[in-house]
């Protein structure tokens, strides 16, 4: 899962972005509101977590300027001053959650699990899929109560086809999720990480859909 930080200062947005990584997601950064609000409208994010407070154009205009263009995803909001009437404007302006400075990284990171999930139409912090089990707090992966060593590259492929579970997702989709902005992507290496996750779980869960991509098969 890939989530956009859009934070200006320094030492918060490094320790978001440590955190967030911390647990299995990748993370983009930008520093103002202007880099933020054209990196939220370019790039498919799972989730974004967005500063009130920004320079060059503010957290409440750069949503707006989500919401009207059609941007759905997920976003959670910070501010550093508790007063209701900047909540109020936040989720009058389409977030879906907020927190007030200073908060503690578990909070912020259960409030993201928590976001991603009902996106997805999870209400459950554990994902299942026949035998398969993925629990969101702990990103531990099982197979009939079994535990699965996985990569954190695999972990991330996993998950994501968890989060959509009999849909098909294209090479170009899981590449588009598992990898940061600056990272220099090859989608054949997807299908690596397939190869490696089949060996691993129970034979036909994750089902090729030839020259769509792939499905995980929820009927196992």
């Amino acid at each position: 899962m890939r989530i956009l930080v859009v934070e200006d200062e320094p030492t918060l947005a490094a320790q978001l972005v440590e955190g967030i990584q911390s647990v299995g997601y990748v993370v983009d950064v930008a520093h103002n509101g202007v880099d933020g609000h054209f990196m939220g409208e370019t790039e498919p994010y799972d989730a974004i977590v967005l500063d009130i407070g920004l320079p060059q154009m503010d957290g409440i205009t750069v949503l707006k300027k989500w919401r009207t263009a059609g941007r759905t995803l997920p976003v959670l909001i910070l501010t550093a001053r508790d007063t209701w009437r900047e909540k109020v404007a936040g989720i009058d302006a389409g977030a879906d959650d907020y927190l007030t400075k200073p908060f503690h990284m578990e909070e912020l990171l259960a409030r993201l699990r928590a976001l991603i999930r009902r996106a997805g139409g999870h209400a459950s912090t554990e994902l299942v899929c026949g035998p398969l089990t993925l629990d969101t707090r702990t990103s531990r992966v099982s197979v009939d109560g079994t535990a699965l060593t996985l990569t954190s590259h695999e972990y991330r492929v996993l998950a994501y086809l968890m989060h959509h579970p009999g849909e098909i997702v294209s090479r170009a989709e899981l590449t588009e999720h598992i990898y940061a902005q600056d990272f220099d992507r090859d989608s054949n290496t997807v299908e690596v990480f397939i190869a490696r996750l089949r060996k691993k779980l129970p034979p036909g869960l994750i089902e090729t859909v030839r020259g769509l991509g792939y499905r995980l098969n929820k009927a196992q």
